[in-house]
């Protein structure tokens, strides 16, 4: 946690291992997150985690104090970014723990395989 003025904002931070992959979703839960007048997309990205039932449980107490929580992490050049979580679930699987995190934003800087993904998608309607 980090404070910034007077505010105080939660994040989730990833401190080793890969960047995360945002894709394109078209899963009944993610799209209702896109019910606004602007044109957005949604996001979806899995981490892997070790504790993703406190890691919800962040979200949602940042959620019911109407406060944003992001996911901080370095991109690909090794630059510093956040990214808005406004949906998360946690999986077990048997590899593990999968923390799905959903996304809504235009400021995520998509890769080109995400772009003919959605594009591709587009095609299909």
């Amino acid at each position: 946690m980090w404070y910034i003025g007077d505010t105080m904002e939660e994040k989730i931070t990833i401190i080793e291992g890969p960047p995360p992959v945002f894709e394109a979703v078209n899963d009944g839960w993610a799209l209702g997150l896109n019910e606004s007048p602007r044109l957005s997309v949604s996001a979806l990205t899995r981490l892997r985690t070790f504790n993703g039932h406190e890691l919800v449980e962040r979200c949602y107490r940042a959620w019911s104090a109407k406060s944003p929580i992001h996911l901080h992490y370095r991109n690909e050049m090794g630059m510093e970014q956040s990214a808005p979580i406004l949906a998360a679930r946690n999986v077990e699987t048997p590899d593990g723990q999968v923390l799905y995190c959903g996304y809504i934003s235009i400021t995520i800087r998509w890769s080109m395989r995400l772009i003919r993904e959605m594009m591709n998608r587009m095609k299909t309607i």
